[in-house]
């Protein structure tokens, strides 16, 4: 300390920024962005997408066999079998082959579990915290996975292109997985 000089005692003020939904509404638009180039351009090299959210969330629009088939979450793979993808602020829209049946799905961004391209090792892990305000999702990290690890499994049936959920292939190091936890107030 300074001769002269008292030492003032800084307290955490809240955050009337909210950095949070900040953070939230940038990653959102990493997956819009990713998403509105494929509705554009199609998808380019090896990059696929994994896009998990909650078949539950308000404004989902599934058929109710995929909904019965996945309750809580589901995820689609988009890589070479999607048409009509079209994206808009708030939700995207595509058409995914089911057993030989073409589903039109509606999936709000506010529903988003996960995004995962694979071909790059980048993903974003979305968890609900309770905040809904204007219908987001508020993304936090799950701190209870250790690096390389995850706790579900995916695995694609080729014919729908739907994820069966159980255990996750684990993430392998040195991937982009971005967390919110490293940006939160302790």
């Amino acid at each position: 300390m300074f001769p002269g000089r008292k030492r003032v005692e800084h307290t955490m003020a809240d955050d009337l920024m909210h950095y949070d939904r900040l953070v939230e509404n940038a990653l959102l638009h990493v997956v819009r962005g990713a998403l509105s180039k494929a509705a554009e351009e199609g998808i380019p090299g090896s990059h696929h997408f994994y896009i998990g959210f909650r078949t539950g969330a308000p404004d989902v629009d599934i058929p109710e066999y995929l909904r019965q088939n996945f309750p809580e979450e589901m995820t689609i793979v988009l890589q070479h079998r999607f048409w009509g993808l079209e994206v808009a602020e708030d939700a995207f829209e595509v058409t995914l082959s089911f057993n030989k049946r073409q589903e039109r799905l509606h999936i709000p961004f506010a529903a988003l579990t996960s995004f995962f391209d694979p071909s790059v090792q980048f993903g974003l892990q979305f968890q609900q915290t309770g905040d809904r305000e204007g219908g987001a999702l508020v993304p936090v990290a799950d701190d209870t996975a250790q690096p390389g690890e995850s706790d579900i499994e995916q695995t694609v049936d080729p014919e729908t292109e739907a994820v069966a959920e159980t255990e996750q292939e684990p993430v392998e190091p040195g991937a982009n997985i971005v967390a919110l936890d490293t940006f939160r107030k302790k």
